[in-house]
């Protein structure tokens, strides 16, 4: 099974490709846990809601890689999220939100741009360019010291399918 994970700051379009690559190519995909949690539970979160949704996450990702088909399984956020989310707020993270990172293995990580304009739906935080960028730079970094593939996704919604659909079949 080959996991591909999108990952990138909020407001950047990860939902709306995991949906496109899921029905383009006949799969599932894990949604982001914390956005049906704090509809739920409300927009001020401490840290260690932080640590239950990071559960969640993982959680979900493993119930829906049951259900997941033609070899492929697309992941909205990962624990590296979690990880940078930890650090912007609390400026902490758990110990086991790191082991999960050093032990959990993806085969791909789709890293989305802040190209796109940023659209307040009542959980973001984040609208400043400037911030939207730091946290771009934070995630490539991680990406560019972990040891998996990974590309940067940007353009329109239709570029960024077409990228992603180009690189995905590359790897299948």
């Amino acid at each position: 099974m080959k996991k591909i994970v999108i990952i990138g700051p909020e407001s950047t379009g990860k939902s709306t490709l995991c949906t496109q690559l899921s029905e383009h190519y006949k799969t599932v995909w894990c949604p982001e846990f914390a956005r049906e949690y704090l509809i739920e539970q409300g927009t001020s979160y401490t840290y260690d809601d932080l640590q239950k949704i990071a559960a969640g996450q993982l959680a979900l990702e493993d119930e829906l890689l049951k259900a997941a088909e033609n070899n492929l399984y697309f992941i909205d956020t990962n624990m590296y999220v979690m990880k940078v989310w930890c650090e912007l707020a609390f400026n902490n993270c758990e110990t086991s939100i790191l082991k999960q990172i050093a032990t959990r293995k993806y085969d791909m990580y789709l890293l989305c741009d802040v190209d796109l304009p940023w659209v307040q739906d009542g959980l973001r935080e984040y609208p400043e360019l400037e911030m939207r960028q730091r946290i771009f730079k934070i995630y490539k970094d991680l990406l560019i010291n972990n040891h998996t593939k990974w590309a940067i996704i940007s353009g329109d919604a239709d570029e960024r399918f077409k990228t992603a659909t180009t690189i995905v079949d590359s790897i299948i």
